[in-house]
């Protein structure tokens, strides 16, 4: 019998060589926990540069290591033991942005309209975005060795890319 803790934990996994650039993960993201048809309130951005082909879905990994809670003075993220999210508590957050700062990746953000920040909380396990990701760039998978060793290798590309990208800048 598997203990609570040996139970396999799922990840989302961004690969961005499959991603079209159609940004309905977008739309999906933001209806679902917004409310609204507006790209601009998702937690899941895509990052175009289209000279280059190049569409890139950009969002919170849910770090193993997340750089967000550890700087956020408040305490005010934390990790949702039964989807492995990092969530943000906004009866404790006020706003002082350092996780958006921080982030490696650009997954945390503000709202502009509400001014909270927005990051993925992988929909109590259920992510809209990969539901609606029909290339299959975004997918929510069990979380081994081999898909650990898959996700660090597509970090180690978008890091080397993004260093070119910003090089010609």
């Amino acid at each position: 019998m598997k203990k609570e803790d040996d139970m396999m934990r799922k990840i989302l996994f961004v690969d961005p060589e499959k991603c079209t650039g159609c940004r309905l993960c977008e739309t999906a993201c933001a209806l679902h926990h917004e409310k609204t048809c507006n790209p601009v309130r998702a937690r899941v951005h895509v990052a175009k540069w289209e000279t280059a082909g190049l569409y890139i879905p950009i969002l919170c990994l849910q770090c193993e290591t997340p750089i967000c809670e550890t700087v956020c003075p408040l305490r005010a993220i934390k990790r949702d033991a039964n989807t492995g999210a990092m969530l943000v508590d906004y009866d404790l957050c006020v706003g002082c942005r350092l996780c958006v700062q921080f982030c490696p990746f650009g997954g945390v953000e503000i709202d502009t309209a509400t001014r909270k920040v927005l990051k993925c909380d992988l929909c109590a396990g259920e992510p809209i975005c990969v539901k609606f990701c029909e290339p299959g760039a975004l997918q929510y998978v069990d979380e081994t060795t081999t898909n650990r060793i898959k996700r660090r290798a597509a970090a180690e590309r978008y890091s080397d890319l993004m260093k070119k990208l910003l090089a010609t800048v």
